[in-house]
Formats: structure tokens, sequence, C-alpha cells
């Protein structure tokens, strides 16, 4: 087995695994409690009239 077919190998099961664990990671951050008001202030910042200076 060649380098490339282990690597192949490692990369089409555990990296599988790490980016699911990542989605579900990013997943469980945007729907933390207390995310909305974070959300809701991100969502309305370019309504404000603050000027930068």
């Amino acid at each position: 087995m060649s380098l490339y077919d282990t690597l192949r190998h490692f990369a089409d099961s555990w990296g599988l695994v790490f980016m699911g664990v990542l989605f579900l990671t990013f997943i469980g951050w945007t729907f933390r409690k207390g995310a909305s008001a974070r959300h809701r202030d991100a969502a309305h910042m370019i309504f404000e009239d603050h000027h930068n200076g």
C-alpha cells in the first residue's frame, strides 16, 4: 500500500468524523444560550449611523 492510499484511507474515515464533529460544533456554537442577542446586534449593525473617526 502506498503512502497516497494510506493517507486517502485515513482522510476517508477520520476526515469525515472530524468534519462531522466540526459541523456539530459550529451549529452548537450558533444556537448556544445567549447567542441570539449577539446575532441580533450583528444583523442590525448595518442600520446604525455611527461614524468611525
